[in-house]
């Protein structure tokens, strides 16, 4: 499945989950904004970038890159988001239909990667844990 495919499953995933909550839901048109989706809740507009995960057999959990992608014909150019690019991120683990939900600063404090641990292989939950699932951090 190319890239662009799966990021498309994810934000349909994450406006089918945020409907389910309740949450009104818009989408930007056109492919040039740093955000992918805008949600609506109880009358606070968030703008929400969306990422998708996938499972790095090496390190044995899932991985998303927390840095904007843009093509050209010759090369792939990364580059960080700014802090007011947008004001949630959301992660979306596809074969598991589980998210985190990450306010922009803490999405952007990550290196260039953010790791999903989903299973128990260590002492200590990694940082990115406390996001799992964290839906409450939209209704604050």
């Amino acid at each position: 499945m190319l890239t662009k495919q799966k990021g498309a499953i994810a934000e349909q995933a994450v406006a089918l989950a945020a409907l389910k909550r309740g949450y009104g839901v818009s989408t930007p048109l056109g492919d040039y904004l740093p955000y992918d989706l805008i949600l609506d809740v109880t009358g606070n507009l968030f703008k929400v970038q969306v990422k998708s995960a996938w499972w790095d057999d090496k390190k044995e959990n899932y991985v998303v890159d927390n840095r904007r992608t843009r093509t050209n014909r010759r090369q792939m150019l990364r580059a960080n988001y700014a802090e007011n690019d947008f004001d949630f991120a959301i992660l979306f683990i596809p074969k598991l239909e589980v998210f985190y939900i990450l306010p922009a600063a803490d999405f952007n404090s990550f290196g260039s990667e953010i790791h999903l641990v989903e299973s128990i292989k260590r002492q200590r939950a990694p940082r990115s844990a406390e996001f799992r699932e964290a839906w409450d951090l939209l209704e604050l």
